[in-house]
């Protein structure tokens, strides 16, 4: 995230202990969340369940995690959420559930 100065980055760990990054992109009409970015590329690299994910925003005032449902559906339920400020402190969690 702060490499690139993206709004946000997020972290995917999966089952066997591997971890994918993602960053906002968004291209004119076309974005996806860092949250939904990382959890495509655990999904595309043959994960078959996630065991948490961290979002870290530079603004959290104004966020809106998007790809929770994402990330329930690859996690089957109930997957632990960091929501952590820019300078990596944690300020809230949430669960990505499927039943949401």
């Amino acid at each position: 995230r702060g490499r690139i100065n993206a709004f946000e980055g997020a972290a995917v760990r999966d089952e066997t202990g591997r971890t994918y990054s993602g960053a906002t992109v968004a291209l004119g009409d076309f974005g996806v969340s860092a949250l939904q970015l990382a959890v495509l590329q655990a999904a595309a690299a043959g994960a078959t369940g996630v065991e948490a994910a961290a979002v870290v925003s530079g603004d959290l005032s104004n966020t809106t995690i998007i790809g929770l449902v994402e990330l329930a559906e690859l996690g089957h339920g109930n997957v632990p959420v960091l929501i952590c400020s820019a300078d990596g402190a944690v300020v809230s969690t949430t669960v990505a559930d499927v039943h949401r």
